[in-house]
């Protein structure tokens, strides 16, 4: 989440960029409050500032955000206007995220995922005007070890009863290559 460095990495693209998938970020069970709100939330708003001044036309990109995010209270007006557009360099900056409850893990972690699916529907709108797309999607409990983490760790409780109140009542499972022996040729 080096802002300069996101910065050179777009910048010096060779080409015109295509495609981007943002899906970094930590967890409370891994991180402080500070440190989600720099990855998850400062993070993905440099990489939304930064490439897309460089995609162009047919681009697309997606942002991994969190269902976590969707159940979080409702902010005002202003709270959710303030994470979606204000410049990044500024972001950990708002009243909203300086209150006393961010000491909790979960509020940061909920915060960043909003204001996520807020930026990108943002940034869908100057996106657009270059001919590129940006969406984001929310999944739900994908069993990575971010999500292993969480189901060992103080909220682990909590993590296996969203598993069992699921539609599915599992957490999703990400696809394991296959590997294939190659023999060689005699």
């Amino acid at each position: 989440s080096n802002s300069a460095s996101m910065r050179w990495t777009a910048a010096s693209a060779i080409g015109e960029i295509g495609t981007v998938i943002h899906a970094a970020g930590v967890s409370l069970s891994q991180a402080s409050p500070e440190t989600i709100l720099k990855v998850d939330l400062y993070g993905t708003a440099v990489v939304l500032e930064e490439f897309g001044g460089a995609v162009g036309p047919g681009a697309s990109a997606v942002v991994i955000a969190s269902q976590s995010g969707h159940r979080l209270h409702a902010l005002t007006a202003e709270q959710d206007k303030q994470l979606a557009t204000t410049p990044a360099d500024d972001l950990l900056t708002l009243p909203l995220l300086q209150a006393e409850g961010m000491a909790d893990p979960l509020l940061a972690y909920q915060l960043s995922k909003r204001a996520n699916v807020l930026r990108v529907m943002a940034e869908a709108i100057r996106w657009g005007k270059r001919g590129a797309r940006v969406n984001a999607i929310s999944p739900g409990i994908v069993m990575t070890p971010l999500a292993r983490d969480e189901l060992t760790g103080p909220r682990g409780d909590g993590y296996r009863r969203m598993l069992r109140l699921c539609p599915a009542g599992r957490a999703g499972n990400l696809p394991v290559p296959r590997l294939q022996r190659h023999e060689p040729d005699v």
